[in-house]
């Protein structure tokens, strides 16, 4: 199992790229660019087909950041 600080260490943010927004590793791929064509229906085999410099832990941190950035409290009733 990968250690999720790990895999958290992937996704950066710098001002000025990428409009700030998360990107993989300082590179100019956004994290938001991978979770939408996963969403698309294309598989991490492709992914990492069209965009050599990813490495498969690229992608696992993507739906790693995006799981914690949706961790809404539990409604009780």
């Amino acid at each position: 199992m990968v250690d999720k600080g790990s895999l958290l260490e992937r996704i950066t943010q710098t001002p000025g790229k990428c409009g700030g927004r998360p990107c993989i590793r300082g590179m100019r791929i956004r994290v938001s660019d991978i979770l939408e064509t996963l969403a698309d229906n294309v598989s991490a085999a492709e992914i990492l087909a069209d965009f050599p410099d990813l490495e498969p832990e690229d992608i696992q941190a993507c739906l790693l950041f995006a799981a914690m950035r949706i961790d809404f409290p539990k409604v009780l009733v």
